[in-house]
């Protein structure tokens, strides 16, 4: 086994607890060199006492010799009084400080001070449960990374899904559910992992297990494109059901329907079917970077492979038949293909002057004419000239 060390550190938000008295605490996902990926929580009294002792360790690289040797990231200190909106405030400078870690050189982004740093503390998973006051609010960074007091103004309202069935969790960055349970969905991933919460747990679950309380339907899902994005295979699978496509590692292939719960519909030539998403990559990118990223992990089950599934909807999920979206596909097609082809043009009569002709093979002498014909045929012709 290679040596441990940190992939990569992304801020997912913070969270605003009231036990045993109000205060702040940062999340953080970390993804580790096992594939593993886990959720810690840091105050950031903890995160600066880390940061001057990291200084400390690293003189030069904190350019307390010399100031341009300097490229161990500046963070702020804590205020006297930090309340929400500096806890807001400071979500972006936290994204770029992790971001600006992982840079560093390995003695410092692969050392002991860091790795001990982000590892996961019991305190990380025994969260604090539902105060008798108030719940912990939550707050998540806004998409494009850029956070400021105007993007993030209230606790940001989680969605509520759903378990419609029994789920064993198979690795510890997983969260078990029980059918009937109500988690709250932290992030949406496009491989059909969703990070979700639960009281005091949280982990990773597989979307296809969770239903919408309000609607069978997810609105959130694309509508089809027909004209297909370019992905690559980066990894083989084999169709298990009817409605899957069977595909090597390496296959250039187009999506056209990416779907939530990390399946997606996608065409060969004129075929089409369901495959994981995890095993595909965009044409053009990072092929090994993403093959490193799948490592150790599976694709999420299906909806159709689930045993004892109990949705408390009366109808089920409007979903489309892979008949429909191969006519949908190939009449697509056949338009691309005839506005492709270019329609015959009439050249006209006068742009052929000035242009050299075919050559007229010469007419055959009258020798080499009878010489051809038959017997019967120069006893007629003889005939005919004696007359």
């Amino acid at each position: 086994m290679g040596d441990i060390f940190i992939r990569h550190i992304a801020l997912l938000g913070f969270e605003k607890r009231f036990v045993p008295s109000q205060h702040y605490v940062y999340m953080f996902l970390v993804k580790w060199q096992d594939l593993s990926e886990k959720v810690v929580y840091r105050k950031f009294t903890e995160i600066y006492e880390f940061h001057k002792i990291l200084k400390e360790m690293f003189p030069i690289e904190a350019g307390e010799i010399n100031p341009e040797n300097r490229i161990i990231p500046h963070l702020p200190a804590p205020r006297w009084f930090d309340g929400q909106r500096a806890a807001e405030n400071r979500q972006g400078t936290l994204s770029e400080y992790c971001s600006s870690l992982m840079a560093l050189p390995p003695k410092i982004s692969r050392g002991p001070h860091m790795l001990g740093f982000f590892k996961v503390r019991p305190d990380d998973l025994q969260l604090p449960g539902d105060s008798p006051v108030r719940k912990p609010e939550t707050y998540l960074v806004p998409k494009d990374g850029k956070s400021s007091a105007a993007d993030i103004t209230g606790p940001i309202i989680l969605q509520s899904y759903r378990a419609i069935a029994d789920y064993q969790k198979t690795s510890g960055s997983e969260m078990a559910l029980s059918m009937g349970d109500v988690v709250e969905v932290v992030e949406k991933s496009e491989s059909g992992w969703w990070f979700c919460q639960m009281k005091a747990k949280r982990g990773w679950v597989p979307a296809s297990f969770l239903e919408p309380l309000d609607s069978p339907d997810e609105a959130e899902e694309p509508e089809p494109n027909y004209a297909g994005e370019p992905y690559v295979t980066i990894k083989a699978y084999t169709a298990v059901e009817e409605d899957e496509v069977t595909l090597s590692e390496g296959e250039a292939i187009e999506v056209i329907h990416k779907l939530l719960d990390g399946w997606w519909v996608v065409r060969k030539e004129d075929i089409t079917g369901y495959f994981p998403s995890m095993y595909l990559q965009k044409a053009g990118h990072d092929v090994a970077q993403a093959q490193r990223q799948i490592k150790g992990r599976g694709a999420p089950p299906r909806r159709s492979t689930i045993r004892n599934a109990h949705s408390i909807h009366q109808r089920s999920r409007n979903r489309l038949t892979q008949d429909t979206y191969r006519r949908n596909s190939v009449r697509f097609l056949q338009q691309r293909r005839g506005q492709a082809r270019p329609a015959p043009q009439k050249e006209n009569p006068r742009s052929q002057r000035g242009k050299p002709q075919p050559a007229v093979p010469p007419r055959p002498s009258a020798e080499v004419i009878l010489h051809r014909c038959s017997e019967s045929t120069k006893r007629k012709l003889a005939s005919a000239v004696s007359v």
